[in-house]
């Protein structure tokens, strides 16, 4: 099968006349059956062997990582091309969308799901080392970061986890630990995230990251080479055995022998990484460069020819200049190897020695290995030998596969029979406040640098110091001289999710709506990370596809593009799939940031219901804990929101808010609690027709809890459809149902039971 080229050593011609899954096994190819006749068709009429180097480069190309092949078809129906008023600039590496008359804001979002599973550390750090070289490369200076993590539920018993599998208490320290360590040391604040936890995620978390970026418009740069002759510049850290196959890797399901693909896991450097980030912008500035990009998913074997080809030219390269970690490694390791850190320059000519001098002097290793050619295929070299050359619009082409679906129900169904009301409905709260999927995350924040670089205006925990509360948003200052800021969120629900994907994925863009409001922001546009599992299954595609659907219908609503985006599937483990998880990172401008409000509670101001509450407790965390199954789910109404979302963020910029915080998970009664955690109480008073459990734990979209500064009520509740004062300050925390007091709480014991779940299972 394996025949050895002359002159080039650990290259082998490839027999493709035999049992091409037997091929496939043993070069460790993903390629399926019908791809590999493919790609027997093609070096048949191209009249040679391939060499191996070949086979694993198209491995790369054609992984679900690298072109969805399964999903490309659903998004193309749905969320590509969709028309907003707010005009993207480039959606490349990472997203462009401006900023004021001269910057543009960078947006990037990415999965790093399947190597955290194995490695959580450095499978957690290499994703935010991955996404900071996706905004760099567009000229970018990142000046936020953000971690939407999941994990399985933090007290599953040892005994019940499947072979292979780590705990999520395990899981979950390793991938904080990972992206403290990495973000800290690079110098970029983490100032927004989510943490969710849900059973299935248990052998297969989600880690994804995401980054926000600054540049001038002059500077913009793009992820394409300037024109034939340019010098390709490789520049960073050096390829070694880190990131075989991680492309391929992470486009199956995790099983119990995914332990031995620990290989496929890469190796961060963020002592690398900062002067490389320093020494791009740099390079950029000074105008040296015609293209800039990073190397990611299948290493030199896609950056090569996608920065070639995007231009509509080809690549030809001397693969032995590539610096090495170790010695001896096969030209195919060197061309797919991921190894971290690393960054590719396209640059004129006489420009190259300008350029391998500041590389010098940034002590950054720097190497030029090849060049652009007009004709559009990649040419690789290795001693002299030609180990490779493929048409660049075959490998990056990629097969395409409609995946046969079985939707999910989009109907709401109807609201089951209300359970007994609670015999003891403090109890019902406490129980509440203390499950880790609402309680404070402040063991993961307080882990992150989130004021570095001085520009957070809005940090992720609000108030008063040693009494603060989660804020909905937080607010960047990226320009010096400028009031103006960027407000970031992320938001999904997977138990929502689960219960109704359509209906999970339109709640999910109106909560990160929600959140941008409660700070004073308007959405400005929208990332996507849609992790789903096996696309090989009717069941998955349907959830992607009811999911696609809805994002395509509320972008429409609401008159937002999605900027930046990636598709993650095969999170499957023996065990089954993940919950159907579109993750969404929301970016919204701020005019002004000194009228931004925050979400604790202040010393004076009434307390208002901002939109109306309703029996819709489906998948509702009440409903949850106490075991009913109901179908009728939260549902959006985006004609009756949007004029309300505008409402409040005029009444925010009018100054007549002081605290501002949106309903969601745990229902009005963890708002309350959430915001009462500043030190200064509050009692709530109901006078509705819905039973008083139902007021407090309802999940209905649409609302927020505003606290009005004195003297403006009548002004803000003129511009609502619906709102109406709720309470007043207090000491206490103290709940009443049509006069007659139903809960009544001192807040250092609430804190107490609120703060402490996560700490006492992973301090």
């Amino acid at each position: 099968m394996l025949e050895p080229v002359l002159n080039a050593k650990n290259v082998f011609y490839v027999s493709l006349e035999g049992d091409l899954s037997k091929v496939a096994t043993e070069l460790g190819l993903g390629l399926l059956p019908d791809e590999m006749e493919k790609v027997k068709t093609y070096f048949k009429n191209e009249g040679r062997k391939p060499t191996d180097v070949e086979l694993q480069a198209i491995d790369q190309a054609w992984s679900e990582h690298c072109c969805y092949k399964s999903s490309k078809p659903v998004l193309e129906e749905t969320v590509f091309g969709l028309e907003s008023s707010k005009k993207v600039i480039a959606r490349e590496d990472a997203g462009i969308m401006e900023f004021d008359d001269k910057h543009y804001y960078a947006v990037g979002l990415e999965s790093h799901n399947h190597p955290s599973a194995l490695d959580p550390y450095g499978g957690s750090a290499t994703g935010i080392g991955g996404i900071l070289r996706d905004v760099v490369c567009m000229g970018a200076q990142p000046i936020a970061l953000v971690d939407p993590l999941f994990f399985g539920n933090l007290d599953t018993p040892r005994d019940n986890l499947a072979e292979g599998v780590k705990h999520p208490r395990y899981l979950m320290g390793g991938v904080v630990a990972g992206i403290r360590d990495y973000g800290n040391r690079v110098g970029i604040p983490t100032v927004a995230g989510q943490v969710a936890f849900h059973p299935k995620y248990t052998g297969n978390p989600l880690v994804n990251v995401g980054c926000i970026g600054i540049v001038e418009k002059e500077l913009m740069i793009h992820s394409k080479a300037g024109s034939v002759g340019d010098i390709y510049i490789l520049a960073g850290g050096r390829t070694g055995r880190d990131g075989i196959h991680g492309v391929t890797f992470a486009s199956r399901d995790l099983d119990a022998g995914s332990e031995d693909d620990i290989g496929a896991v890469q190796l961060g450097d963020p002592i690398t990484k900062e002067p490389l980030m320093h020494l791009c912008l740099e390079l950029n500035e000074m105008k040296l460069l015609t293209g800039m990009k990073d190397l990611g998913g299948g290493g030199l074997s896609c950056v090569v020819g996608e920065l070639a080809l995007d231009a509509g030219f080809g690549a030809k390269v001397d693969l032995e200049k590539v610096h090495l970690k170790v010695e001896n490694m096969p030209p195919w390791e060197i061309w797919v190897s991921e190894s971290q850190e690393r960054m590719m320059f396209t640059v004129t000519p006489k420009n190259v020695d300008k350029v391998l001098e500041i590389c010098k002097a940034w002590d950054v290793e720097a190497v030029s290995i090849g060049e652009v050619v007009a004709e559009k295929r990649n040419i690789v070299n290795f001693n002299g030998t030609e180990i490779l050359n493929l048409d660049l619009e075959f490998t990056t082409g990629g097969p395409v596969y409609k995946r046969p679906y079985n939707l999910p129900d989009y109907d709401i169904g109807d609201p089951v029979k209300l359970p007994p009301y609670p015999v003891n409905i403090e109890k019902q709260i406490i129980d509440i406040i203390s499950q880790p999927e609402v309680a404070s995350k402040d063991w993961v924040i307080r882990q992150y640098d989130h004021e570095v670089r001085g520009k957070t205006a809005l940090k992720p925990i609000q108030g008063p110091i040693g009494k603060e509360v989660p804020g909905d948003s937080s607010v960047i200052k990226p320009v010096d001289n400028s009031w103006k800021g960027l407000a970031l969120t992320s938001d999904i629900n997977p138990y929502l999710m689960e219960a109704n994907p359509y209906h999970g994925t339109m709640s999910a863009v109106e909560e990160v709506c929600r959140n941008l409001a409660s700070v004073g922001a308007r959405i400005d546009s929208l990332a996507d990370c849609l992790c789903f599992g096996n696309p090989r299954r009717p069941e998955i595609m349907g959830q992607f596809k009811a999911s696609c659907e809805a994002l395509r219908d509320a972008a429409v609503a609401v008159d937002v593009p999605y900027v930046s985006g990636n598709v993650s599937l095969y999170n499957e483990t023996q065990e089954g799939a993940i919950p159907p998880t579109p993750v969404l990172m929301g970016i919204g401008l701020v005019n002004d940031i000194r009228k931004c409000v925050t979400s604790d509670m202040k010393s004076e101001g009434s307390i208002w219901l901002v939109g109306q509450t309703k029996e819709e407790m489906g998948a509702s965390l009440y409903y949850r804990t106490l075991g009913i199954d109901c179908p009728k789910v939260p549902a959006t109404n985006f004609n009756a929101f949007l004029p309300r979302m505008e409402q409040l963020i005029q009444a925010i910029e009018n100054g007549e808010v002081v605290a501002c915080h949106d309903i969601s998970n745990g229902g009005l009664a963890l708002s309350i609690i959430e915001m009462c955690m500043s030190g200064i109480g509050a009692e709530i008073s109901f006078d509705s027709k819905l039973r008083s459990d139902i007021e407090l734990f309802s999940e209905s979209n649409g609302r927020w809890i505003v606290q009005v500064a004195p003297g403006h009520e009548d002004n803000f509740s003129k511009r609502f459809d619906f709102s109406k004062k709720i309470g007043e300050v207090n000491d206490k925390i103290i709940f009443n149902d049509n006069d007659e007091e139903i809960a009544k709480f001192d807040i250092e014991y609430i804190r107490e039971k609120w703060t402490n779940p996560i700490w006492e299972r992973l301090a």
